[in-house]
């Protein structure tokens, strides 16, 4: 059951224990003799001697007894884990040691240059977001694309909502319990980047209570922030489309999220231009 906000230490504790278990001892080349194991991944005490720490310091981190690895550590546990970029930034956030990010009130609604760029950037279907992926601004060919933002409740204009909840929108991606997982692991990073954002964690809250999926696929741990790539559609309207997406995160607005969809093919350039036309 979710808390009230981010417990930090608890999920340091179970994040160094999954990647842990995780870990294939194979690749390592760790002896034959230390290969017969009742349990997946490597032992702590493998961990702790790539990371150069103690074996009760890997203890007391995956207890969760209230240890607090500096920087350095992170970084020894980052390598010894073999984390991939984004998951080495969560296990930096779980450990307090990156830079203090803006204090400032997480984005409700959209900045009116953003929201003016949004509809600049017709005919191409683009929407503003926030990390929580709250929609703050869309133009017509998103809408016409996905749905009419207008006809939902503000509380109701969240993608990651809109893709485990909507009766129409569930059905909408060809791939979806891939577009979920991919969503589910951005949404971790941005949790941990935003531990005080407790409408944030009421959300995730929600989805864990009320969908199996969401559920399972969030106590996989799964960390990416995915800013570009293919999503294929299934459209009521104009049938199967593939589109190509690109992220981008505006240096003055940095909890704003710009996102454009191009057609990824000639067949789908005509579908969008059909639907457009509507």
């Amino acid at each position: 059951m979710m808390t009230r906000t981010v417990d930090a230490t608890q999920e340091l504790a179970a994040f160094l224990r999954i990647r842990r278990e995780r870990l294939d001892p194979n690749d390592f080349g760790l002896p034959s003799r230390r290969r017969s194991r009742r349990t997946p991944g490597l032992r702590r005490e493998e961990v702790a001697e790539l990371a150069g720490v103690s074996i009760d310091y890997i203890v007391r981190l995956e207890q969760g007894r209230g240890l607090r690895p500096s920087a350095d550590v992170v970084e020894a546990l980052s390598r010894a884990l073999r984390l991939a970029p984004d998951e080495r930034a969560y296990l930096f956030d779980l450990a307090q040691q990156r830079r203090p990010r803006n204090a400032d009130k997480p984005a409700t609604t959209a900045v009116p240059p953003l929201a003016r760029l949004v509809a600049d950037l017709s005919p191409l279907p683009a929407m503003l977001m926030n990390h929580r992926y709250d929609i703050l601004a869309w133009n017509g060919e998103m809408a016409r694309l996905l749905l009419d933002f207008d006809t939902l409740p503000p509380a109701r204009r969240n993608a990651m909502w809109l893709c485990l909840m909507h009766p129409r929108i569930r059905e909408f991606y060809v791939d979806r319990e891939r577009v979920v997982r991919e969503g589910i692991a951005h949404l971790r990073a941005a949790w941990a980047a935003h531990p005080e954002d407790r409408a944030l964690t009421d959300l995730i809250a929600e989805f864990t209570a009320h969908d199996e999926e969401f559920a399972r696929l969030w106590a996989e741990r799964d960390v990416k922030v995915n800013g570009r790539g293919r999503k294929m559609i299934r459209h009521p309207d104009v049938g199967v489309l593939a589109v190509h997406f690109e992220v981008l995160m505006p240096l003055q607005d940095p909890d704003q999220r710009l996102l454009i969809y191009r057609a990824a093919d000639d067949e789908s350039q005509s579908a969008l231009d059909r639907l457009c036309a509507r």
